[in-house]
């Protein structure tokens, strides 16, 4: 079992009675599902459907809260954690909540190829795979002695990001850009980042139409390498057409976010892709396929 303390993600703490309410108004996972101990995968959108920001968000136990009412953590990036409090805190009108920046003094701990053997009081599965393992929000100063406590072997962040790309798993800034991207484009749907049938979300008009009228062709999918990764950002091409543009990388695996349909007819025609210059290939072909029939559909 490995452990990595997380230096791009922060937390941002959300307390009150309004609060459990106040965030289910407004993001696209379920928060009535959220307890102590299990977490849940969604995003704040904009009112146009894409992603502002995406997080994991678990309860708070009693011990750790101090206003009163629900109190919840939200285990979100770190760049944007300061942007996301004034946003949720922009949407707060008269509800009784706080919303507070709490990544100065708690961080992330992600743990995986095993189970804890102690769970922390915030400790929780990943929502969004099995494969991704656990999270445990912690101070930095504290995250190798909970690491030593929970009988797992302290690693290097790069450790994490490599399991992460491996397990297809994007993550904003890398793979996506955070205000330009729909969540099926970046796979919410697969990671249980989108409930479907809960009330009225921001954005959630145009996610349900997506999901309903099979309109989202632009997936995140898994890709091999045989040399050295291209750049983020470098485009595939099929051809002479660009099929879409590539993510993160480490080991000889990577992501990229395609249009599914695009690269299925290079796959019919027997076209190499091609990402500057390097020849790449998906990793899960008939994935690719399924997503195209499943558009169509």
């Amino acid at each position: 079992m490995k452990s990595a303390f997380l230096p791009d993600r922060g937390v941002v703490k959300v307390s009150g009675p309004d609060a459990r309410s106040f965030l289910n108004n407004l993001v696209t996972t379920e928060v009535d599902l959220v307890r102590p101990g299990i977490a849940r995968f969604g995003a704040l959108l904009t009112p146009q459907g894409k992603i502002v920001v995406d997080f994991l968000i678990t309860e708070a136990p009693e011990g750790h809260i101090t206003e009163p009412g629900s109190g919840f953590l939200l285990d979100c990036p770190l760049p944007l954690a300061d942007a996301f409090a004034t946003k949720l805190g922009f949407y707060k009108l008269r509800a009784k909540v706080v919303v507070e920046n709490l990544s100065g003094g708690l961080g992330v701990l992600a743990v995986w190829d095993g189970k804890p053997e102690a769970l922390p009081d915030l400790a929780f599965a990943d929502p969004r795979s099995e494969a991704l393992g656990w999270r445990i929000l912690v101070p930095q100063d504290l995250a190798e002695k909970a690491t030593q406590l929970i009988g797992a072997e302290w690693v290097a962040p790069a450790a994490y990001e490599a399991h992460r790309i491996a397990c297809g798993v994007p993550r904003g800034g890398a793979d996506f850009g955070y205000g330009d991207a729909f969540p099926h484009e970046t796979n919410m749907d697969h990671l249980h980042g989108v409930d479907f049938d809960k009330g009225c979300y921001v954005g959630q008009e145009v996610v349900s139409r997506m999901q309903h009228r099979g309109t989202a062709r632009t997936r995140t999918v898994r890709i091999t390498l045989d040399q050295a990764a291209p750049a983020a950002g470098t485009s595939i091409l099929a051809g002479e057409k660009s099929i879409g543009t590539m993510g993160s990388s480490a080991q000889g695996k990577a992501l990229a976010v395609i249009r599914v349909d695009r690269a299925t007819e290079a796959l019919d025609a027997g076209l190499a892709l091609l990402a500057d210059g390097q020849p790449i290939q998906l990793a899960a072909p008939d994935e690719v396929r399924a997503a195209v029939k499943k558009a169509s559909a």
